[in-house]
């Protein structure tokens, strides 16, 4: 890196399916900030392209506009969920801030299927890839995690979260959940804003929708077994994520 080059001072971490391409767009309309030009550099996952031994922060920062004082950001969701990921980026700027939103996990699972079956990489139905289908959740670059079949693995969120707090700071942690996005932009906007140390936006926004489902044949629509069955796999987990978080979940559990 660079000497005196500043650093990325903000990250959208998470989680996939859970509004950060809505939040992201919000983001570049915004002045005061200074965003990658493209959604999602997976940097910090990169398993191939960066000798995590030695990294070259160079290639990471040419991603971004020239630097000019205002704060540097960008969002890949991927980042909460992936191993190592955090440590890397704690180890690239320990004084980093994480903005991470969080979806209701089964309607998580359930979008994150929809847009996989969708592009072609899961042909097998809703019901099986939740269940059978875990088993496929293994590969060698990273042992037990998936970028295309962890439906349910991803909406572990206390065991992410737990992760997150082991290496930074809590007032470096910005958790949302995806609804007050969607439903309260403008509220939402000016926490964002004033945690990452910018003013709030001067305008109201209006209320957008990004990648929403594609419409298509997908089978059949969840089913209410399918949900009570990711409700019992993630009863405990749900219930350590709201003492750890704050956020008031108990929607998650009774819908």
């Amino acid at each position: 890196m660079t000497a005196g080059e500043p650093k990325v001072s903000f990250l959208i971490g998470g989680v996939q399916k859970g509004g950060t391409t809505a939040l992201f767009r919000y983001l570049q309309d915004l002045p005061n900030l200074s965003l990658a030009p493209v959604k999602e550099t997976h940097f910090f996952d990169d398993e191939t392209g960066v000798d995590w031994s030695d990294p070259d922060y160079s290639r990471y920062h040419a991603m971004f506009p020239p630097a000019d004082g205002r704060p540097r950001g960008e969002a890949t969701p991927i980042y909460i969920y992936w191993p190592n990921c955090l440590e890397r980026i704690a180890r690239y700027n320990p004084a980093m801030k994480l903005v991470l939103l969080f979806r209701d996990p089964v309607q998580r699972a359930w979008s994150q299927w929809k847009m996989e079956y969708a592009r072609g990489w899961e042909t097998q139905p809703f019901a099986w890839a939740i269940r059978e289908g875990r088993a496929r959740v293994d590969t060698p670059e990273a042992p037990g995690f998936h970028r295309v079949f962890s439906y349910v693995e991803r909406g572990f969120y206390a065991a992410q979260l737990r992760r997150v707090y082991a290496l930074f700071p809590r007032e470096q942690v910005l958790l949302l959940r995806s609804d007050e996005l969607d439903g309260r932009p403008d509220e939402t906007l000016g926490r964002l804003s004033r945690f990452v140390g910018v003013d709030p936006p001067s305008q109201s926004v209006s209320p957008r929708r990004e990648l929403e489902a594609k419409v298509m044949d997908y089978g059949q629509p969840i089913t209410d077994e399918d949900i009570a069955y990711l409700r019992g796999l993630y009863a405990e987990d749900t219930a350590c994520f709201s003492a750890l978080s704050g956020l008031e979940v108990g929607d998650w559990v009774s819908r």
